[in-house]
């Protein structure tokens, strides 16, 4: 049985949740509709003539892009022009597009942690920290008979990670009181009686990402019908989430050597490098796409190298001066997204035993030619 378009989408948005995106970003679904079937989905960085003509020839019927294809409010839909053809072309064939971009950036497991992988950073770090999760303080209330069942319960639905530690808890006894009305069907003690029972007040760490599913988990195995609990916000910090990756290499290597690596990791013919190749490159940041505005956090923070596309003649200059290195793939190398969604929803789909494929675009579509 093939998935709803809205499934596939559900999939996708639970590994880079659109709240994950920086302001004003243009993602989500630009053009057609998830109402159908999908029996074919087509991931690619760029939506391009050519992948559209590979989508309409493999059969795909959804297209999942890093890049959107509508930047601004159109003033006019014309047909006549190349962007207005490529529209035409993707509404005749009923293919839809949906729009992956700094959430699928910032997401953990995303493009630049898939960055940070190839490189061989190891424990990365947001390079720009933009949000961090919420935690609560999660307190239930459980019967001494059921306290270790409902624990159990809220821990391995995720609660209690604290740091590199899980499982993180605390419980204390004491004496629960309740007068079961006359609807009522108590676990224990009879309707219009002052019940008096030995209870543990269990309490752990509640990351706002996993609220929902723990707290269901939790009432799942408690015995009782109606369950206290509390939760009450924390001021701590929960997991950071941001655009980027540092930290430092599992090995220090010569800036040349790292530039083979990412020419090697990232599929391309070459690379543009600002500072000595025979540098000891020890500490390293990267982000995908345009990155000229980040020379000052990769230096802030202590970074060699920063690898990143689009820098400008006059930030390589500054960053030169300021003792930071560059390797510049160019925009493009953003294409590793292409295998790492595919793989990722592909995987997610067959869990969910549907026939549904997803394929990795094939076209380059970089735009520049190297000679």
């Amino acid at each position: 049985m093939f998935a709803k378009g809205q499934t596939v989408i559900q999939l996708m948005e639970k590994f880079a949740p659109k709240s994950l995106a920086v302001d004003n970003d243009k993602i989500g679904l630009q053009l057609g509709t998830l109402n159908k079937e999908i029996k074919k989905v087509l991931v690619a960085l760029d939506v391009t003539p050519e992948v559209v003509d590979e989508a309409i020839e493999l059969g795909a019927n959804l297209i999942i892009a890093h890049h959107a294809i509508i930047f601004r409010p159109l003033p006019h839909l014309r047909t006549d022009t190349p962007m207005g053809a490529l529209y035409e072309k993707l509404i005749k064939n009923d293919i839809a597009v949906y729009i992956s971009h700094t959430n699928l950036d910032v997401a953990e497991g995303g493009i630049n942690d898939w960055m940070a992988d190839l490189v061989g950073i190891v424990e990365p770090k947001p390079l720009e920290e933009l949000q961090s999760e919420s935690l609560y303080k999660w307190v239930v209330y459980a019967p001494k008979t059921h306290a270790e069942q409902v624990l159990n319960a809220m821990l391995n639905a995720g609660a209690g990670a604290i740091g590199d530690y899980s499982h993180c808890s605390f419980s204390a006894d004491g004496t629960g009181t309740f007068l079961p009305g006359e609807s009522t069907k108590p676990f224990q003690g009879s309707v219009g009686k002052l019940e008096q029972v030995e209870e543990v007040r269990l309490e752990t760490v509640l990351p706002e990402s996993i609220r929902s599913k723990a707290i269901q988990a939790m009432l799942k195995a408690h015995p009782y019908e109606e369950v206290a609990y509390d939760l009450y916000p924390l001021e701590q910090k929960g997991k950071s989430f941001g655009l980027g990756r540092i930290g430092k290499l599992q090995q220090p290597m010569t800036l040349g050597e790292l530039t083979d690596v990412v020419k090697k990791g990232f599929d391309v013919p070459m690379a543009r490098v600002v500072g000595d190749p025979k540098r000891t490159i020890k500490k390293a940041a990267v982000l995908g796409g345009s990155g000229s505005r980040y020379i000052h956090h990769a230096i802030r923070q202590g970074a060699d190298v920063l690898i990143t596309g689009d820098i400008d003649y006059h930030t390589a200059h500054d960053a030169l001066m300021a003792g930071l290195t560059i390797i510049d793939p160019g925009h493009n190398s953003e294409k590793i997204m292409k295998l790492g969604v595919a793989n990722k929803i592909a995987a997610d789909l067959a869990a969910t035993g549907s026939e549904t494929t997803v394929h990795a675009s094939e076209p380059n579509t970089e735009p520049f030619r190297f000679l």
